[in-house]
């Protein structure tokens, strides 16, 4: 595909006329990053969003004595950055790639400008502010009400979900990452997976799991707590 079927392809841009995907080809900035290079940093200013192209992001919060916690991994066609662009303020986290990707970057300014041009670029945006409302909204429940072992079925219910509700799945992030992304530590998620499997709510081969008994992974995923 040349850059501007890429545009056209971006969920955030659906329904768009031709005219407005030329424009926002126009204005994009097409970037490569490396496997584990910084997009941007807590506190930079927000000056545009990114969209991913391919590969994969992580949004992540350090604490002052290094510990990471991951808050959302974005995936192609996934935007990231729109909120604190719309704010005009500084980004609230760090972003850093988990392999090579492609983003394509539109900077705030040009950006606003089609927006008031187009409403529905605008309602666009809307929906995708909402999505991220949502999901926030998901992680601090997740975070602060559910237990890991809640937390980790509610994940893989959520990728069931993504992929039309597949019973098996494929992780596409290491465990240590994963980890990360469900509040805990390594250790801890592997002796919750090998209850999971024990129990035969799930059953896991390397990065592949398979749902064995999808009622039992939803109790769990309510309750947040292993029997």
């Amino acid at each position: 595909m040349n850059l501007t079927e890429h545009i056209a392809a971006i969920p955030l841009f659906e329904g768009l006329p031709n005219d407005q995907i030329e424009e926002l080809t126009d204005i994009v900035v097409d970037q490569t990053f490396k496997r584990g290079q910084s997009i941007f940093s807590e506190g930079d200013e927000a000056t545009g969003f990114y969209v991913v192209a391919s590969g994969k992001v992580k949004i992540y919060k350090s604490s002052p004595d290094g510990k990471e916690q991951i808050l959302h991994i974005f995936g192609p066609g996934e935007a990231f950055g729109e909120v604190p662009m719309f704010a005009g303020a500084h980004f609230p986290a760090n972003a850093d790639t988990l392999e090579q990707s492609r983003l394509f970057f539109f900077p705030r300014a040009r950006f606003i400008d089609l927006i008031k041009q187009e409403p529905m670029l605008a309602m666009n945006m809307l929906g995708a502010l909402s999505r991220r409302l949502r999901m926030l909204a998901t992680l601090v429940d997740n975070l602060s009400l559910k237990e890991v072992p809640g937390r980790l079925a509610a994940y893989f219910l959520h990728l069931s979900e993504a992929d039309s509700g597949a019973d098996e799945l494929e992780l596409e992030i290491s465990k240590g990452q994963l980890a990360s992304l469900l509040g805990t530590i390594p250790e801890t998620l592997s002796r919750i997976l090998a209850k999971m499997s024990s129990q035969g709510i799930i059953a896991v081969d390397g990065k592949k799991v398979t749902i064995l008994d999808r009622e039992l992974l939803e109790e769990l995923a309510d309750s947040g707590k292993l029997s």
